[in-house]
């Protein structure tokens, strides 16, 4: 009787480790991710890089700007693979003029594009660019509408950030930059949802 107990004991723990096992298997085999490594010095050849990453099967997952050890200043894009995603294009916007980054926002949000990151860049010509990456869905039906704060001034941000706030507005990015007219600035980007 107590052989019969043991060997009982004995199969179900086989059991339930190949359960485990398996489970752990399927968890790996779905959760594997392939990666893409973007860097450019140029912020004009990134879109398209972002693009060609995308019709391959890939999205955007992370953006820095910055020196790197042999690229010297560059803007560097983690893009992820999964099996699960859908199609994807991008845009890239940089401006050392944080003034005309607005009305490019909302251009590309009310065509379809919504914000993934940004990064503060630094050109060749010595001055910094913010640049914004957003993402068009094609099953994505969401609008937003942006706003975007630039200041050299901590409390001017708080204060329009709380009148923006008030309005529904939610931050969703920011970065601080050395831009060409504003001198050095805080750059934050805030957007609400438009209704549908």
């Amino acid at each position: 009787m107590a052989e019969r107990a043991v060997s009982l004991w004995f199969t179900v723990t086989v059991l339930l480790l190949s359960v485990a096992v398996g489970s752990a298997t399927a968890q790996t085999a779905v959760g594997t991710v392939e990666y893409r490594v973007l860097a450019t010095g140029k912020t004009s050849t990134m879109e398209k890089e972002l693009n060609a990453a995308a019709e391959a099967g890939f999205r955007f997952s992370a953006v820095m700007g910055g020196e790197t050890a042999f690229g010297g200043n560059e803007v560097v894009v983690v893009m992820s693979k999964s099996p699960l995603r859908g199609r994807y294009a991008y845009r890239l916007l940089a401006t050392s003029r944080t003034s005309t980054m607005q009305r490019e926002l909302q251009q590309a949000a009310d065509a379809g594009y919504h914000y993934r990151g940004q990064t503060v860049f630094e050109t060749l010509f010595g001055g910094d660019e913010v640049v914004v990456i957003l993402e068009r869905d094609e099953a994505a039906s969401q609008s937003f509408a942006y706003k975007l704060f630039a200041t050299s001034k901590t409390a001017t941000l708080q204060k329009e950030l709380l009148e923006a706030g008030a309005a529904g507005y939610e931050v969703i990015g920011m970065t601080v930059s050395k831009t060409a007219i504003g001198g050095t600035e805080l750059v934050a980007i805030a957007r609400k949802a438009r209704p549908q």
